[in-house]
């Protein structure tokens, strides 16, 4: 009786000439912008990660006249496996790892495609850390162009005022295989660490935060003797590359891949407060593009039919430069078994990596790419790179049986 009465009081309420119309759903605030990002809670991830373009300074990655089209294979794959004693499949997988799309290009066609947390195939996600292996890509295209002399160059050729710092003798080589021995701490949860205050503000006036806080890092090791992981040293990748070509990261990219290549969408990258991109951080693109640019690397670094980069550039950026089973690091439980340029090696291929589960892996002889963005509620817990590893095997033996 009680659910009859409320019935008939909302039906009258709703025919009353005095009832209100509902109000439009608000838009979520915004998160805060820099690097409060890695601090984000779940709900600010979902808003964040697809609209950093509004919370933070950027340069915007033009894209071309024409578009690269996907098509659909004839057939979808469903991939389903069992890991730590628990079975998935795709839709299980996402909803467990807060993943927000998944695509898979075998031959160059989808072969599938899916999206979750509200996002959809227009709505761009940030890269994270991805952007390191389109930065090292970008080091390639400069040495085609001439414009960098070699990976044996001198950073401080490019990047002078590191010269009488730590990097005195490091080489664009040892910069893109994390090599330096200059001395840093990557630690994402630390306020205090070196990734969560490098670059974030003027030091000296006239020259970039990010080279103002490099050059004050000391010494830990020789050039070449051990591999640290370092983004501020991405960063200062991007600054060599933007010296080394006279312009802008954002406007190379758009140049060399963005617009021949075919990209759908715009893409943006966030800028440093000296207005200058970060080298190790933060592209926006569409899934699709993620999946884009992994093709146009498995395609050996083609763009509009013209060689973008060095011959054998990708094999040799793809190589085992730093081997992880050695004794100064084991292989990790994600199964990479070390580093090349900004690239993670795995069984089977290589992996572009950005915290928060935001991943490009490409798979060389199965001619596959799987591209993932996530949202994860840690930044960098080895259970889920495991999980995530666990997840793309499954798709790599799903794909071989097509």
């Amino acid at each position: 009786m009680k659910a009859s009465v409320a019935a008939a009081a909302l039906l009258i309420a709703a025919a009353s000439p005095a009832a209100a119309p509902a109000a439009p759903a608000a838009d979520p605030p915004l998160p805060p912008g820099g690097i409060a990002a890695l601090m984000w809670t779940p709900d600010q991830q979902l808003v964040g990660y697809r609209v950093m373009e509004k919370i933070n300074p950027h340069h915007v990655i033009p894209r071309g006249a024409h578009v690269r089209t996907l098509p659909k294979a004839a057939a979808e794959i469903a991939p389903k496996w069992t890991w730590k004693g628990r079975d998935y499949d795709l839709a299980s997988y996402m909803a467990a790892m807060r993943t927000s799309g998944v695509l898979v290009l075998k031959d160059g066609k989808i072969v599938l495609e899916r999206y979750a947390l509200g996002r959809g195939p227009q709505d761009r996600w940030t890269s994270f850390s991805v952007a390191k292996s389109v930065t090292s890509t970008l080091v390639g295209a400069a040495i085609k162009d001439g414009k960098i002399k070699s990976l044996d160059a001198l950073v401080t050729d490019y990047i002078p005022e590191l010269k009488g710092s730590a990097y005195e003798g490091v080489t664009v080589r040892h910069l893109l295989t994390m090599t330096s021995g200059v001395k840093w701490n990557e630690d994402y949860s630390d306020p205090k660490s070196d990734v969560a205050q490098a670059g974030q503000k003027i030091l000296e006036p006239g020259v970039d935060p990010i080279v103002s806080y490099m050059r004050r890092l000391p010494r830990a090791n020789p050039p070449g003797a051990k591999f640290v992981y370092k983004t501020g040293e991405t960063d200062l990748t991007g600054i060599l590359v933007s010296n080394a070509v006279g312009k802008p990261l954002a406007t190379y990219l758009s140049e060399k891949i963005w617009a021949p290549y075919g990209m759908e969408q715009e893409a943006i990258w966030l800028d440093d407060p000296a207005g200058a991109q970060h080298g190790g951080c933060c592209i926006s693109m569409t899934l699709r593009d993620y999946g884009r640019f992994g093709q146009f690397i498995l395609e050996g670094g083609k763009a509009g039919g013209v060689s973008v980069l060095p011959a054998g550039w990708v094999a040799d950026a793809s190589a085992l430069h730093v081997n992880f089973a050695g004794p100064s690091r084991p292989a990790d439980a994600a199964g990479e078994n070390g580093y090349g340029y900004f690239w993670w090696i795995i069984p089977g291929g290589f992996a572009a990596e950005g915290v928060f589960g935001q991943q490009v892996f490409i798979y060389p002889k199965d001619r596959l790419v799987i591209a993932v963005n996530s949202a994860w509620l840690k930044a960098d817990d080895p259970r889920d790179w495991e999980a995530q590893a666990a997840f793309a095997e499954a798709v790599r033996a799903a794909a071989r049986k097509r």
